[in-house]
């Protein structure tokens, strides 16, 4: 069972990396926004993945990533305003 979560943790990070490619290329803002979104998402079902694998420090280090995703949201957008105003 574990490699079955093991394999099903390495396809949501192969999906993630795609949206790497978006944030580094992303036409827009918003593209790159929605793809550092992604890659935070992605990042926390791999790793409560790899804690139901056998890992259960790991939910310690997805609760700290979705907060850091959540405030880096929060960031962008207040520094997006303040772009927007010049």
């Amino acid at each position: 069972m574990a490699e079955l979560l093991t394999g099903a943790a390495a396809l949501i990070i192969l999906s993630a990396l795609v949206g790497l490619v978006r944030v580094l290329r992303g036409p827009t803002r918003a593209d790159r926004l929605l793809a550092a979104q992604l890659l935070s998402t992605a990042g926390i079902g791999a790793l409560l993945l790899l804690a139901a694998a056998g890992a259960p420090e790991l939910i310690d280090v997805a609760l700290v990533l979705a907060l850091v995703g959540a405030f880096a949201s929060v960031a962008f957008v207040m520094a997006s305003r303040v772009i927007d105003r010049r």
